[in-house]
């Protein structure tokens, strides 16, 4: 989905200030996982990478592919 994909309402105060914000419960729940996505690479940023090669090498050794 993306943050660029919400459609978000406001509600706004007696002096017009922004104060909820409303997004559909689709919106709400794909934003979380958006989230926690991110929470996962920001945790697993120093971990060591492979390369492509090295990753397909790997499945083909564990059977997957």
């Amino acid at each position: 989905m993306g943050v660029t994909n919400l459609n978000p309402q406001f509600l706004v105060d007696g002096s017009g200030n922004k104060s909820l914000v409303a997004l559909t419960v689709k919106e709400y729940e794909e934003s979380l996982e958006d989230l926690h996505d991110l929470a996962v690479m920001a945790e697993r940023r120093d971990e060591p990478r492979l390369s492509l090669e090295e990753f397909e090498k790997d499945l083909k050794a564990d059977g997957v592919i």
